[in-house]
Parts: structure tokens; sequence; C-alpha cells
């Protein structure tokens, strides 16, 4: 469908956001259209004041929008959940089992697209494991979660911290964020030892 040039650049705008099609695009910017300009401007100050704002926590490397995350300000540091990004971190949250701290990689290891030890957190891991009795690695179910999972396993266990990973309830292949709370927190309540 042809559009005029400023709703087109706001359905392209919206095309860009994971799981938008362009129908869903094209509802959006309808909405956006039929708003009044106050909502249309809080909705862009929202927008803006958020990429402002939020970063990464200096400890984690989890979302915030302090230098340290409430997460690592108030819980047991003595327990760390590795995991790949911070929508992982939010899956977590949502089932309310866990008191521990976690550790966001930003990633995980993939040759095929050059990203190495280098390109994640895992140096800044490492440097966090004083006290640390045990490190659950809960990165994706998936080639480059397991690799990246037993890699940094490796490194911790001589240093005679626990290791452990999430026991099955998710799939493999699958992702942590799309996990149910159930699945979620099975995993987290039976996960094995490396």
């Amino acid at each position: 469908m042809a559009y005029f040039q400023p709703l087109a650049r706001l359905v392209a705008q919206f095309s860009k956001l994971p799981g938008v099609g362009a129908k869903t695009a094209q509802r959006y910017a309808y909405k956006i259209i039929n708003m009044s300009e106050d909502e249309v401007q809080d909705f862009a100050q929202a927008l803006v004041e958020t990429k402002k704002s939020i970063h990464y926590c200096s400890v984690c490397g989890n979302y915030t929008d302090a230098d340290v995350c409430d997460i690592c300000a108030t819980r047991d540091k003595s327990v760390i959940c590795v995991v790949k990004e911070p929508k992982d971190v939010i899956a977590f949250e949502k089932i309310k089992d866990y008191s521990g701290v976690y550790h966001v990689l930003q990633g995980t290891l993939n040759p095929m697209q050059g990203i190495g030890v280098d390109d994640i957190r895992v140096k800044e891991l490492m440097g966090r494991l004083v006290g640390v009795k045990e490190v659950i690695m809960a990165t994706n179910p998936d080639i480059e979660g397991e690799a990246t999972a037993t890699y940094i396993a490796r490194l911790i266990k001589p240093m005679g911290i626990k290791v452990t990973r999430l026991a099955s309830g998710i799939s493999m292949g699958s992702d942590i964020e799309y996990a149910d709370e159930v699945s979620l927190s099975r995993a987290l309540a039976d996960r094995k030892e490396y």
C-alpha cells in the first residue's frame, strides 16, 4: 500500500520492532495519528527519556537507570545466575523463586558470527567470583548457549565454586524469555551440577 511520506516513515519505524509486521506497524501508526497531540508528545517523551536514562548496570550488565541496579544492591551475592541478555533476567524475576544476583553476558559464544570470549562479559564474571558459592548457568538451551555454559563452567570449576546448569523443563533450541513460569521454575529448582 502506498502511504504519504510521514505515514510511510512512521510505519517503517514501527516495522523495525521485533515481532511487528507490516499490518501491525500500520495499526500502530494509525493509532498514533488518532491520538491527541499531548498523548503523542507524552509517548515521544517516554521514548526519548527511556533511551537517555537506561543503561547497563556497572556490576551485572542488566538494564538500570542507576549505576548499580536494585538487584545487585540488595540481593544475596553468593549465588550468581548467568544469562545471555537482560530480558532473561525479567523471565527469572517473574517466577519469584530466585534470591541471588545475575550476570548478563550480553551474548553467547558464536564463532560462526565472530563472537568470541572477548565479545561477551566473561572477564567481568570472573572478577565477581570472590565469596560466590554457586554459579547457575542459565543461557539458552541451544548450541551457542550450551557452548558458552560449558566454557564458563570449565573456567570456574577449578576455583572450587559449584557450577550448575538449568535442568530440563526448557526445551533445547528455545529461548528463556519465552518459557512459561512453571517450566522456568522447574528448570531452576532441578538444576544440575557440572
